[in-house]
């Protein structure tokens, strides 16, 4: 398998599979493939297996895609957003911890689930930052930040204050927890909400610049009130149905 990364701010990942090797992916990813592809939706492992990557935010279905041709099949996967792809080759049993936005695509021995947070707050006042998935090799995955991607290199008993969106993958030595924004005034006029994500080393963290609520708020700003509201509203509603349609 060959796989190259191409473009700046809205990149692909051009992938090569040789007869008889696969990738997969969740809803959405695949741009283009030749023709001597096979293509198969299916629970990527069983009932269980589809159940925990709807846990994780994740869709029930995968599809995975195989070269069933004599000679080399392409295919090309791209995020939704501008950013940057990351790829990670993981040893068997080595993982990655991200957001669920974050899978792009993956070989096929890459597994994907839930990754459970040990503390209360962080299930309790994380929202969509607590629901974490966990990739584990063997293999490569591909994992889309949005915006510029800023590394950040934790020493043990090092701690890190972020908004949960800019939380892109940590390596899972990193724990993640949510702390309360000191005084009321923070709180209430600050601007920055009640709560702010903890990173606490040792391990690496990888965040992103421009979380996607945060650029739909801001595109949200420049709409007339009464289509900001209609568009909210259908978007709510239309995300709804639409989880639902693709098992998210």
């Amino acid at each position: 398998m060959n796989a190259t990364i191409t473009g700046t701010t809205m990149p692909t990942v051009l992938v090569e599979l040789a007869p008889g090797e696969s990738v997969y992916c969740q809803t959405h990813a695949m741009a283009w493939m030749t023709d001597d592809v096979r293509m198969d939706t299916n629970t990527g492992g069983g009932l269980f297996a589809g159940l925990k990557r709807s846990l994780s935010g994740g869709s029930f279905f995968i599809t995975t895609y195989t070269a069933n041709g004599p000679g080399k099949s392409r295919l090309a996967f791209a995020p939704r957003f501008p950013g940057h792809v990351l790829p990670f080759k993981l040893a068997a049993g080595e993982s990655v911890i991200c957001r669920k936005e974050t899978f792009l695509v993956a070989e096929s021995g890459v597994s994907l689930e839930i990754a459970f947070q040990q503390k209360l707050g962080a299930s309790v006042f994380g929202g969509e930052g607590f629901i974490l998935q966990r990739v584990t090799g063997p293999g490569t995955v591909w994992l889309d930040l949005s915006g510029e991607v800023v590394i950040e290199e934790l020493q043990a008993g090092q701690r890190l204050l972020v908004h949960a969106g800019h939380v892109g993958i940590i390596t899972p030595s990193v724990q993640f927890d949510i702390q309360r924004i000191q005084g009321a005034r923070n709180m209430i006029f600050g601007g920055e909400g009640i709560f702010l994500a903890t990173l606490t080393g040792p391990g690496k963290a990888w965040l992103q610049s421009m979380p996607i609520l945060n650029l739909a708020e801001a595109i949200a700003n420049y709409l007339p009130h009464q289509e900001a509201t209609e568009a909210t509203a259908g978007g709510v509603i239309g995300g709804i149905v639409g989880n639902i349609l693709r098992g998210r």
